[in-house]
């Protein structure tokens, strides 16, 4: 900071020397060696943070080298962010967990506080939204937008449950919602529009085809095709424990989440009533949905409603044709899961 005071004090540029007996700090190095190496390092660090230390002729007829700071290049213009743009600087700073772009981050947000410009970045919601396990990694999240740019479909990996299918997708956009990150696009296997959590895809992200070969569709609302994918699991919060049956030999993610076991029978079949802590009614809505008909919800209400809402909306989306109905990528009723859950439409 002396430093600093001391270059902008004047408009000539001062020589090293004066600059060692004048700045604070500089004076007790015994020689020229050890000051100069001080001084080397001052300026890397000044320029470093974007202070732009001038080096010219100590005058006209002078061959010796000075140094300065001109208050025009070193005072920063006016910065006017909205809160929507603040808050756009606080998720990127959130999102760039890397060494390489973790610095440049860090910068920006320091020059923009100097600016008088203050950006949370300790907001509950950004850090939810941009959380490294809702995120993926920043490798899929750059190839996604790489890929948006340029107008080219991708391919990739993504987990749905215990199993694992390739995607070609022509992606629109990349959405927030509830703190988990999607990707949405045009399914080249299902020729319908899909979401998929970024959190899932598994390996790289590959680009299929050539670039300009994707159009994204006018007036299209990505968010409102997110939040339509994912609303199916918008249910009550409810705490406690759940009562849920299910067929000998069956479920066996559920009877290992079970806290207690009873035999019971229903409808002659032979099997056991699971007693479960309800720590989240959507992961465990998602659990008995799996398992089809080999478990039955007993107890809470809330659960078996949320349940039977998601059986009917199989039931319906087979009556009209898949292709139409927007699932979630973690909804277990949608054509991935079909399969697991036919013994369950009836």
């Amino acid at each position: 900071m002396n430093l600093v005071i001391c270059l902008l004090s004047t408009r000539q540029f001062i020589p090293a020397e004066k600059i060692r007996s004048t700045v604070q700090g500089y004076n007790d190095s015994k020689t020229v060696e050890s000051f100069n190496r001080m001084f080397e390092r001052d300026k890397n660090e000044l320029r470093a943070l974007g202070i732009p230390v001038e080096t010219g002729r100590t005058s006209r007829y002078s061959t010796i080298d000075g140094y300065r700071i001109s208050p025009e290049a070193y005072a920063l213009p006016p910065i006017e962010l909205d809160r929507d743009e603040a808050a756009a600087v606080a998720i990127a700073t959130s999102l760039w967990t890397s060494p390489e772009l973790s610095t440049a981050s860090q910068s920006a947000l320091i020059k923009l506080r100097a600016g008088g410009i203050e950006v949370d970045t300790d907001s509950d919601t950004l850090l939810s939204a941009a959380a490294p396990r809702s995120v993926g990694s920043e490798q899929t999240l750059q190839a996604l937008f790489d890929a948006i740019e340029n107008r080219a479909a991708v391919r990739f990996d993504h987990r749905s449950g215990t199993s694992v299918t390739t995607r070609t997708l022509e992606p629109w956009g990349v959405v927030t919602n509830k703190g988990r990150w999607y990707v949405v696009g045009h399914d080249r296997d299902r020729d319908a529009t899909r979401t998929f959590r970024l959190s899932r895809i598994v390996g790289q992200v590959q680009t299929v085809g050539a670039a300009g070969e994707v159009s994204i569709p006018a007036d299209i609302d990505l968010s409102a095709i997110v939040a339509d994918a994912v609303n199916w699991a918008d249910t009550p919060s409810v705490r406690g424990t759940a009562t849920i049956w299910v067929a000998e030999g069956r479920a066996a993610g559920l009877r290992r989440a079970a806290v207690s076991c009873t035999p019971n029978s229903i409808a002659g079949r032979d099997g056991d009533n699971l007693e479960l802590e309800i720590e989240s009614l959507h992961g465990l809505t998602r659990l008995v949905l799996s398992a089809g008909a080999d478990a039955v919800v007993l107890d809470p209400p809330e659960l078996r409603a949320a349940v039977v809402d998601g059986l009917t909306r199989l039931a319906e989306s087979s009556a009209v044709g898949v292709a139409g109905w927007p699932h979630s990528p973690d909804d277990p009723t949608g054509p991935d899961h079909r399969a697991s859950t036919e013994g369950a439409r009836s």
